[in-house]
Parts: structure tokens; sequence; C-alpha cells
């Protein structure tokens, strides 16, 4: 059984962007987004312009600092290397919590299918009734998609917060 970290989140989130679990590596170093292929924070730097960016206590300031929160739809999970393809025994985050304590957070967005599914399936649709979401292409280096494209389809994210 492996586990997600904690959500990075603040009371003046707006919006959330949400993986479904974090990969291999991820979980190796305890940061999210840390196997340098993956694309998440190449994007985050180009959407903020953000330029000193190698730090990951730095990073993890930047989502704050736009009014962001970062986690991931599953809690726990048995899956073999980082695909998603391989998650199963899927228990979800606790989003009653989530929502009731970081009350602000309005837009949620999606790294990639798998973490929409999760969260679809395993969160009251009561809980996200008034809320806008958003399925992105996935920052993986598994979506061989130009990451032109994947920048242009993120940039939602700095639309709504401004």
């Amino acid at each position: 059984m492996i586990y997600s970290f904690a959500p990075i989140v603040s009371k003046d989130s707006k919006a959330i962007i949400l993986g479904s679990m974090p990969g291999v590596t991820s979980l190796n170093e305890r940061e999210y987004y840390a196997y340098t292929r993956n694309q998440f924070w190449d994007i985050i730097k180009d959407l903020f312009n953000i330029s000193v960016y190698n730090d990951y206590n730095h990073k993890l300031s930047s989502i704050l600092d736009n009014n962001l929160a970062l986690w991931d739809t599953i809690k726990s999970c048995e899956r073999v290397n980082s695909s998603d393809s391989n998650i199963t025994n899927v228990t979800a985050n606790n989003f009653v919590w989530l929502f009731k304590t970081y009350q602000k957070i309005e837009y949620i967005f999606f790294n990639g299918a798998k973490a929409e599914k999760v969260f679809r399936r395993n969160v009251d649709k009561k809980l996200y009734k008034y809320k806008s979401l958003f399925r992105l292409p996935s920052t993986s280096p598994a979506n061989t998609q130009k990451v032109i494209y994947k920048l242009k389809k993120w940039s939602i994210v700095k639309e709504v917060l401004q």
C-alpha cells in the first residue's frame, strides 16, 4: 500500500490542482512531481512567470502565492511502478474536510484523466455542485503531447485566478 502527501493549501486558495497519486520518484523524494521528466513544475513556472525555480520550498510557495492548492485524489492505493493504469484498491482523500476547511476553493483542476475519474467516482456531487471542474492534459511523460499544447490547455488555471 502506498500513501499520498498532505495537501499544499492555504485559507486564500481559490483553485486546487489534483493529481492521482505521486509516482515512485515523488514518493521516494517526498515531493510533489519530483520526477524530472514530469512537466508539472515547468508548466507552473511558465504560467506564472517564475524565474528562480530549483528549490522545492520555493515551488510550494509559488503555488500558495498564486492562490492555488495542490493535492491528489487518492489517499492510498496499491500500484506497480508509477503508471496510473496500474492503480488498484483506491481510497480517496477526504474532500469533505478539504472543502469545509478551505471554503474559498471554487475551481478544481485535474492533472489527467485518472485524477478526475477517481474524484467523480468517490466524491459526493453535492460537495462540488457550485465549483467549476476542468480536466487538463496530464503533465506525465506518459502523455506524449507537446508541452506547448499542454501549456495552452493549462493556461485556464491562470485565467480563472486573475
